[in-house]
């Protein structure tokens, strides 16, 4: 009998989430066994798997999200909401609304006497306002500490709740230092309470499309253009999605993820319960990756020789843009910033723009990333790799000292140091396919031809580190592992 995925994903081997050196020892490490797990000594922030498991879900229609955690916990709420409201503006939705969130706002007395009376009357007053029907309850590292028993109490009132379904998602933040955990604690709740393990009839072209909350509605539509060349019906899901959709899951004929982390684990399920195939390859960022993703697929769906005749076609139609592009941002040097999957993505993108990789940050180092990691050793030269999730004191630090043309990421520090930089995460605009890659190339050379914004905030924003710092050892406080190498 195969072990039941717990949803921490320290829990398989191989995954590592602190470490900093070179591409090329990183590489070798790893495919020695020596990459070990580390810890920080010190650390400067952590992203919390109780809030990818919130964003994953806070687009779905009729829904309630019930955080049973202290108030603060909700915080980074903010980004899944506005990126809730953009994307119905972008949908032509003309009366923009908001999730529904609830939180229970633990306190001292809750982690004393219990917080379960604040849960019941959380999702009681859910019903009462809102008449969902899904209702999810999510946990945190609070209720995990004080032991409420958020499965028992949401099964005790689902026996009065005749229209929601109530589901319990164990994201508690202590779990794991992964974050895409959250994604994981989300799709087992989703199994295990609403799909259940019932076998449905399948539908030959349809293909289960996963997508997070930072893909925008560009991207949605040309992954959707992509998959209906080949002639396949796209399930998008759980990204503006419904209790329907859902459902709908166990009928298609296959399953890919436009995010390499999103839901391999999920896709690795339906194989095994519904039998259901899957591509897991890269995310579509840039013309190889993007033909790679777009052969995957195909070639689960037997459709190989019309994907070929697809990106020929395609290949056609934006290679003359791309060469402009690349004239604009030949030779550049470029530090990246990014999720596992969309960081090496974008590493790669670099490369269609003869541009030359000098720095990664990524949160996660495991068997996906070696893949990656042997691709961008063979095609830049030496370039730093650090992976951390959420450390800027050691992005900064690095940033000094490499000294790059541009930054791609999440782009708040480096901009401050005055540096053009460029939002590989945007969830506005155009990043995937081949469309993306002509957008977001053009934004890049932009943004370097026009980086007088940054520099000037960079003469009125001072950061929160001593000069001191900038020489010292960006990974001194990695313990363990393979880091200070």
């Amino acid at each position: 009998m195969a072990e039941i995925y717990s949803g921490v994903r320290e829990s398989k081997k191989g995954r590592v989430n602190d470490y900093g050196g070179t591409g090329k020892k990183a590489e070798e490490s790893f495919r020695k066994g020596c990459l070990k797990k580390a810890d920080r000594s010190f650390a400067q922030g952590l992203q919390c798997q109780q809030i990818n498991s919130m964003a994953a879900l806070m687009s779905l229609e009729d829904a309630v999200f019930i955080a049973h955690s202290p108030q603060g916990c909700i915080g980074c709420t903010s980004l899944a909401v506005d990126m809730y409201r953009v994307g119905q503006a972008h949908r032509g939705v003309k009366h923009i609304k908001n999730p529904h969130i609830i939180v229970t706002n633990l306190d001292q007395k809750s982690v004393i006497f219990g917080g379960e009376k604040k849960l019941r009357d959380s999702v009681n007053k859910a019903i009462e306002r809102y008449d969902p029907k899904l209702i999810f309850v999510f946990a945190s590292c609070a209720s995990g500490v004080i032991g409420d028993d958020i499965d028992a109490i949401c099964a005790d009132l689902q026996k009065d709740a005749e229209k929601a379904i109530i589901v319990p998602i164990h994201c508690e933040g202590f779990k794991s230092k992964i974050c895409a955990s959250g994604f994981d604690a989300a799709f087992i709740a989703i199994e295990k309470y609403i799909l259940s393990k019932e076998k449905v009839a399948k539908k030959d072209n349809l293909v289960n499309l996963f997508a997070p909350v930072s893909i925008s509605y560009a991207d949605q539509k040309e992954m959707e253009r992509m998959l209906g060349l080949l002639g396949i019906e796209t399930n998008y899901i759980p990204f503006y999605s419904s209790l329907e959709k859902i459902r709908k899951i166990p009928s298609a004929a296959a399953s890919t993820s436009i995010c390499k982390v999103f839901a391999d684990e999920f896709m690795k399920e339906l194989e095994t319960v519904y039998d259901i195939p899957y591509s897991h390859t890269v995310m579509p960022i840039g013309l190889r990756n993007t033909d790679k993703w777009f052969r995957g697929i195909a070639k689960v769906m037997g459709k190989e020789k019309e994907a070929d005749e697809i990106i020929e076609k395609e290949h056609e139609r934006i290679t003359p843009l791309v060469k402009k592009i690349r004239d604009r941002l030949q030779g550049k040097r470029v530090f990246i910033c990014g999720g596992t999957g969309r960081s090496f993505a974008a590493a790669a993108l670099i490369d269609d723009f003869g541009m030359e990789l000098v720095g990664l940050e990524t949160p996660t180092y495991d068997d996906d990333a070696q893949v990656d990691i042997e691709y961008l050793n063979g095609i830049h030269k030496d370039f730093v790799v650090d992976i951390a999730n959420m450390q800027p004191f050691e992005q900064v630090n690095l940033i000094q000292k490499i000294k790059p043309d541009v930054f791609i990421g999440v782009p708040e520090w480096a901009a401050k140091l005055g540096l053009p930089t460029t939002h590989v995460l945007d969830m506005k605009r155009p990043t995937m396919g081949y469309d993306g890659l002509i957008f977001l190339g053009n934004k890049i050379a932009d943004q370097l031809e026009n980086p007088g914004f940054n520099k000037k905030l960079s003469r009125h924003v001072k950061l929160p580190y001593k000069e001191s710092w900038y020489s010292e050892d960006a990974f001194k406080y990695i313990v363990g592992g393979e880091a200070n190498v």
